[in-house]
């Protein structure tokens, strides 16, 4: 191994497929074995047993539909609104002096706290879950964006007002390419970041939902159910995940030239 130097595609592969083979081999083992008890730590047969169960026979795939919603849309709420204010603040200083302030203040405050408001202004509906995920994603996004726009190369600055661009011309086709791949690398983790929300968002007044669904099993100990439903959100995250990198990789391909 050296630093920074590439994998093959196979050996990623086989390396990122090892580690799962030898964590559900560890977990068989501690369950199987006898060394923690089924009721604090149920073993991977006994889950995916009820995984089927909740599938075939409990309704789970609309849980897993309305959570892949509600990510989905709080999720590209905030993004359409984010991205144009982050490459603005970006851009000109004078904005960024003016909105930076208050959203590096807004994105520390945690998405969780705003439930109860939330309950209250927008009550127990798709609104309250929706919001949970905006706000969780929007001022992380707004900043992470306008770092990025901010960070182009001057030189390719200078070079587009040598050549006779004006200032819209300058961020249209200078400041929003030269960043495009880094906030589609942005919009890829804070997509992650938001399904931690949505779940926080169902674990209160939901009557529908992974996370609704994670809470009726914890109140009956059935911790087959809740690790189902754990690994479920991980591979839909995990798809979501390689998808989003396959599009980055299709779109940006001189992105990745050099490295």
């Amino acid at each position: 191994m050296k630093p920074l130097t590439p994998v093959p595609r196979g050996t990623r592969f086989v390396l990122g497929l090892a580690f799962f083979v030898l964590f559900f081999a560890v977990w068989a083992f501690v369950t199987l074995g006898g060394h923690v008890s089924k009721t604090f730590l149920a073993d991977p047969l006994t889950m995916l047993r009820s995984g089927w169960t909740l599938l075939t026979e409990m309704g789970f795939a609309v849980d897993i539909g309305m959570t892949v919603w509600r990510v989905v849309g709080g999720f590209a709420i905030a993004a359409v609104l984010a991205l144009p204010l982050g490459v603005l603040m970006g851009a000109y200083k004078p904005i960024e002096a003016f909105f930076e302030p208050f959203i590096s203040f807004a994105r520390y405050l945690p998405a969780s706290a705003f439930i109860p408001l939330l309950i209250l202004w927008a009550g127990l509906g798709e609104a309250q879950k929706l919001s949970v995920i905006f706000i969780g994603s929007f001022f992380n996004l707004v900043l992470m964006i306008a770092v990025a726009v901010g960070n182009t190369r001057r030189d390719l600055v200078e070079a587009a007002y040598t050549l006779g661009c004006g200032d819209r011309g300058v961020v249209a086709r200078v400041l929003i390419p030269g960043a495009a791949p880094e906030i589609a690398e942005i919009l890829r983790m804070v997509l992650g970041w938001a399904w931690t929300y949505v779940i926080v968002a169902e674990l209160i007044g939901a009557s529908s939902g992974i996370g609704h669904m994670i809470t009726d099993s914890q109140a009956l100990l059935a911790t087959d159910q809740i690790i189902f439903g754990i690994i479920v959100i991980g591979l839909i995250g995990l798809l979501s995940d390689l998808l989003f990198k396959w599009a980055n990789r299709r779109m940006f391909r001189w992105a990745a030239l050099g490295r």
